[in-house]
């Protein structure tokens, strides 16, 4: 099957973990069968290849989120990259003029859509297979998941369906109610709208160029910003004839705040932490290099990075997000397709970088108008190359360029420096790249 994952913004519900460059679907907070941690896309990348090895996944998503995918996925991920965000329908428009133009696959193939980051179970992907199954029937042109409700939500939207049959003509869309409005939707064998739905690619592309004037892959990208922002489900959903809903019954979980993803937590703690015996329903995540101990609390989560520390009533963090708003200052953690940075210091003309350059990828060559540096080696083999000069480098070798000087290092092993930046003006917008060989 085609699956195209739709990944969203910063996720700032989850701060500090998440940020404008992290979002939550990378923290690894899943404890998988090896011992080891992963993220929420790569458990779903793995529950895809699980029910479907030759699935091809597609990721839509910003360019800030780009290296993440790499470092977490693999290069071999086909990414649909939105020069700026413009909501699920330009995001789902470009996605299949990429897939048709880049990559190449046949219109008349079914597509599945669906966000990167609900918790869900294997299941769900079998019920993805069968929908992308029932899109590729043509008897109807676009074919909606709705999810079973377990509760009278107000948080989702629904779908009415015209009867309780597993797969049903949609008689109306309805907006997030109030809980008894959500009550009477229930009794009409209302259903989740998950955002999840499946079509043919050609199908896709018509309703993209209805709505969009380009001609292919490459223009679409090249006006993208002056696309209109708005959802897949006004653009279209709402507005199509020919629609059907199958209905899931299975686990599926919004994991958009604290509280709902401690409860997907498979323990208490991630991370050095310690919890008395007194508590009672607290979970800490931890991703410093210092120990959290709780003692006497309840119904609390403690979150601990780089970035700042969260101690909160569970109830209550679903409403961070206008504090965290007020927060500005320097990303402090973030993934890169050629491994990982974590700020150490930072000072008024000086910051301080613990970088992680894994095995075989290096940086890009670069240079700095306004700063010096200076590499330490802490562990790790590799090379490094300033201004056209190669040199092998150990745990303990320093390397300094001064501002100005063309420099990159290329990791034989996972290599880890401390890099200190000196000057008066340090900006992560100081950075001119340049071709290897120049």
């Amino acid at each position: 099957m085609n699956v195209i994952l739709l990944s969203g913004g910063s996720g700032r519900r989850l701060w500090p973990l998440s940020n404008d460059i992290r979002s939550k679907q990378f923290i690894k907070i899943f404890k998988g069968a090896d011992g080891s941690y992963e993220s929420m896309v790569q458990r779903v990348y793995r529950q895809i290849r699980s029910v479907d090895p030759d699935a091809s996944v597609t990721v839509a998503t910003s360019k800030a989120q780009v290296s993440a995918l790499y470092n977490q996925l693999g290069h071999e991920i086909g990414i649909s990259v939105e020069p700026c965000r413009r909501d699920t329908f330009p995001a789902i428009a470009l996605a299949a003029a990429y897939l048709t133009d880049v990559r190449g696959v046949d219109p008349e193939e079914a597509v599945v859509v669906c966000p990167v980051d609900p918790y869900v179970e294997d299941d769900y992907f079998k019920a993805l297979k069968a929908l992308g199954e029932q899109a590729a029937k043509g008897e109807a042109d676009l074919i909606l998941m709705g999810i079973e409700p377990t509760y009278p939500s107000e948080k989702y939207g629904y779908i009415i369906p015209e009867d309780g049959q597993a797969v049903s003509r949609v008689l109306m869309f309805r907006e997030k109610p109030d809980q008894e409005t959500a009550l009477r939707y229930l009794r009409q064998n209302a259903l989740w709208n998950g955002g999840v739905f499946a079509c043919r690619l050609r199908y896709a592309l018509q309703k993209a160029h209805e709505q969009i004037d380009f001609t292919d892959y490459r223009d679409l990208f090249g006006k993208y910003h002056t696309l209109e922002k708005i959802s897949f489900d006004y653009a279209v959903a709402e507005k199509e004839k020919s629609l059907e809903v199958m209905r899931f019954a299975g686990q599926w979980k919004d994991l958009g705040t604290w509280n709902t993803l401690t409860e997907a937590m498979q323990e208490d703690t991630v991370g050095e932490a310690i919890l008395n015996e007194t508590c009672t329903n607290v979970h800490v995540l931890n991703e410093l290099n210092v120990p959290v101990l709780a003692m006497g609390l309840h119904n609390v989560v403690i979150s601990a990075s780089p970035e700042g520390i969260l101690v909160s009533d569970k109830q209550q963090s679903s409403y961070i997000k206008p504090y965290v708003d007020t927060i500005d200052r320097q990303i402090m953690f973030a993934e890169k397709s050629w491994g990982s940075f974590r700020v150490l210091d930072v000072e008024e003309e000086s910051l301080t970088i613990k970088v992680t350059l894994n095995a075989g990828y290096r940086m890009n060559y670069h240079s700095h108008r306004n700063r010096d540096e200076i590499w330490v080696v802490i562990s790790g083999t590799g090379y490094a190359i300033t201004d056209g000069t190669t040199r092998r480098i150990h745990p303990g070798d320093q390397i300094v360029m001064k501002a100005g000087c063309r420099h990159t290092a290329i990791a034989e092993s996972d290599l880890m420096m401390v890099e200190v930046q000196l000057g008066r003006e340090i900006s992560v917008h100081d950075k001119e790249k340049w071709a290897l060989n120049q």
